[in-house]
């Protein structure tokens, strides 16, 4: 249903490095970018996108903005929710088992510098 999606990110060049430490396990590599302006991540195509807004300001903590995307095992949500943290991320939820949502649905929630809130999901 959805064919990308994409996050606006006020430096493009420390958001890069954090991108793509972040979405390394869960397989998605850099494939594309334009200098100074946008750079997309996937697997075969470009799915994930972080476009740059240098003016943009910062977001509220509570901005309802979130992405989910799939891991394929519970190491690759730990190693997803271990770079961001290491990349200069926050942790909205660390990995585990969410049974409210699912006895198998197993995530860990980021924010990046910016105020994206991403999600890594796995099910056991």
């Amino acid at each position: 249903m959805i064919d990308h999606i994409s996050v606006a990110v006020r430096d493009i060049k420390g958001a890069e490095a954090f991108y793509t430490a972040l979405l390394a396990p869960l397989g998605l590599n850099k494939l594309r970018e334009w200098p100074g302006a946008a750079v997309g991540y996937g697997k075969t195509y470009p799915e994930f996108w972080i476009n740059c807004r240098p003016g943009m300001a910062p977001m509220a903590a509570d901005n309802g903005t979130h992405i989910c995307l799939r891991a394929s095992s519970t190491e690759a949500v730990d190693t997803f929710h271990a770079a961001a943290l290491s990349g200069g991320g926050a942790s909205d939820g660390a990995p585990g088992l969410r049974p409210e949502y699912n006895n198998r649905y197993y995530a860990a929630f980021i924010c990046d510098a910016d105020g994206n809130r991403i999600e890594a999901v796995t099910f056991l």
